[in-house]
C-alpha cells in the first residue's frame, strides 16, 4: 500500500512520461554468442522477478492441496466454487460494457484478488472475526491466483514457438526427475529453474507460468520423518554428551573436530525433516513481501493524477468496467456462488463463519491490484486504454476495501460469541 502510494505521488510529482521513461530502459543480459535477451526495466520486473512472485503462489497453493484447505473435496468447494463465481461475474460485468470494441481484451483484468492486500485487512480484524474467515478468504485468494494464472496461459499468450515450448517441456521433466529421485537440495532446481524461464519466454506463452510449474516440481516431502529425526537427535545428544565426559578431548570446537561434525550432523539433519517446500517458501516470503511486490507496484501502479481528464477517464469503458466488476462483480459472483454450493449441498460454511462474516470477505475480494495491474499490461499495447485501466483498478480496489473493511467491523461486533455451524447451514436453506 505505502508503494502504491509512493509510485502515484512519484508520477503525480514527476510526469507519467519521466516515469515511464525511467522503466523503458533496456537491460541486456547475455552469455555467449548463443544467448542475448535485452528487455526493459519493467519488463525484467513483470517476466522475471514475478515470475518468483508465482513461484510463491504455486508453492502456496500445492501445501494448501496437499495439506491444508484445498485437501479435503467438502472443505475445498466453498473457496474454489467462490472463486469461480468471483471470476465469472467480473469478468461478464466488464464484457457488458466493452463488448464489440477493441478493449474487449481487457475482461481478465476484474476477475484477480489481491491476497497480500485482502488477507492483511482480515488480519486487522482477526479480534473481531472468525479465524476461519481468514482462512477461506487466502484458500479462496489461492484459487483465484491459479484462475488467473490458467487465463493468463490460454488467453494472453501472443504466437507459440513449438521448438521452445518442447525444450520447456524436457526442462520440465527434468525437474520432475529430480524430484522422483529423491533430489532435495535446491540449487538444481534452481539452475534448471532459470532455463525453463528462458524456454518459456521464448516460447511466446508468459514466462511467469514457469514459476507455477517449478512449484509443482518441488519436493513436498522431508527426507526424514519426525520419528527418525527425534531417534538421530538421540544418538547425536548421546554422542555428544560421551565426547564431552571424555577426559582426553577438548571442549573447544576447533580443536576438536569430532565435536564440529556432530554440531554439522545436527545441522543436517534438522534441515533434512524440513521439506524443500516449507524451506522454499519462507526463504522467497520476505523477498517477494518487501521487495518484489513493491518493486512491481513502482513499476506499474503509478498515474499522473494530475493530468488525468477526470471527465473523459471516468466516462471510460475500460475503467468503469474494471470498477463494476471488481466492486460489484466480486461480492455478488463469491456470494452467490457461495450461496448456491450451500444451499446444493456441494459445500459447507467453515465452522463459526456466518453468511454476514463470508459477504464481507466477498468485498474484500473485490481489491484486484497486484494480479490485475499485470493482466492490465498484457491485456492492452496502448498506454492510454492502460493508464484508464490502472484508475479503475485503483479506484475499484480502494472502494471493495473500504466497504469490507467497514462490513467486517460492523458484522464482527459480536464475533466473540461462536456460531453454530448447524445454524448456519439452516439459515442457508
Amino acid at each position: 500500500m505505502t508503494t502504491t502510494v509512493i509510485a502515484l505521488a512519484l508520477a503525480t510529482t514527476l510526469g507519467a512520461d519521466t516515469i515511464n521513461q525511467f522503466w523503458e530502459r533496456s537491460l541486456t543480459f547475455s552469455a555467449g554468442e548463443g544467448l542475448r535477451l535485452e528487455l526493459s526495466w519493467q519488463h525484467w520486473v513483470n517476466d522475471g522477478l514475478m515470475a518468483l512472485f508465482f513461484l510463491l503462489v504455486g508453492l502456496e497453493l500445492k501445501r494448501e492441496i496437499l495439506v491444508g484447505e484445498l485437501s479435503s473435496i467438502k472443505d475445498a468447494a466453498l473457496p474454489v466454487i467462490a472463486a469461480f463465481g468471483g471470476m465469472i461475474v467480473p469478468a461478464c460485468i466488464y464484457a457488458a460494457f466493452n463488448a464489440g470494441t477493441p478493449t474487449a481484451s481487457g475482461w481478465g483484468i476484474p476477475m484477480a484478488t489481491d491476497i497480500a492486500f485482502a488477507v492483511g485487512i482480515l488480519v486487522l480484524l482477526a479480534w473481531r472475526i472468525p479465524k476461519n474467515l481468514i482462512i477461506f478468504l487466502i484458500a479462496l485468494a489461492i484459487a483465484d491466483d491459479l484462475g488467473a494464472v490458467l487465463v493468463i496461459a490460454i488467453f494472453y499468450t501472443a504466437d507459440l514457438n513449438l521448438q521452445a515450448l518442447g525444450a520447456a517441456a524436457m526442462l520440465l521433466l527434468v525437474l520432475l526427475l529430480f524430484n522422483r529421485g529423491g533430489i532435495r537440495k535446491p540449487l538444481p532446481y534452481a539452475i534448471v529453474g532459470v532455463l525453463l524461464w528462458l524456454a518459456i519466454h521464448a516460447s511466446g506463452v508468459h514466462a511467469t507460468l514457469a514459476g507455477i510449474l517449478l512449484a509443482i516440481t518441488i519436493p513436498a516431502r522431508p527426507a526424514h520423518s519426525p520419528a527418525e529425526f527425534g531417534q538421530c537427535m538421540n544418538e547425536l545428544q548421546a554422542a555428544f554428551k560421551a565426547d564431552r565426559s571424555n577426559a582426553q578431548t577438548s571442549d573447544d570446537p576447533l580443536s576438536n573436530d569430532r565435536m564440529a561434525s556432530i554440531a554439522e550432523a545436527v545441522e543436517h539433519s534438522a534441515t533434512a525433516v524440513q521439506s524443500p517446500l516449507q524451506r522454499v517458501e519462507h526463504a522467497l516470503t520476505p523477498w517477494v513481501t518487501f521487495v518484489i511486490i513493491p518493486v512491481f507496484a513502482l513499476a506499474n501502479a503509478g498515474i499522473d493524477l494530475g493530468a488525468i481528464d477526470w471527465a473523459q477517464a471516468l466516462g471510460s469503458k475500460v475503467t468503469v468496467g474494471i470498477f463494476a466488476g471488481l466492486v460489484a462483480g466480486k461480492f455478488i459472483g463469491v456470494s452467490l456462488f457461495s450461496w448456491i454450493a450451500v444451499r446444493l449441498g456441494w459445500a459447507r460454511l467453515p465452522s463459526g463463519v456466518q453468511w454476514k462474516h463470508l459477504m464481507g470477505a466477498a468485498w474484500l475480494a473485490g481489491i484486484g491490484f497486484t494480479m490485475s495491474l499485470f493482466i492490465s499490461q498484457l491485456a492492452f499495447a496502448d498506454p492510454e486504454v492502460v493508464e484508464q485501466a490502472k484508475l479503475g483498478i485503483l479506484l475499484g480496489s480502494a472502494l471493495s476495501a473500504v466497504i469490507g473493511l467497514v462490513w467486517l467491523y460492523w458484522a464482527g461486533s459480536r464475533a466473540a460469541e461462536p456460531a453454530d455451524p448447524e445454524r448456519n447451514r439452516v439459515s442457508a436453506h
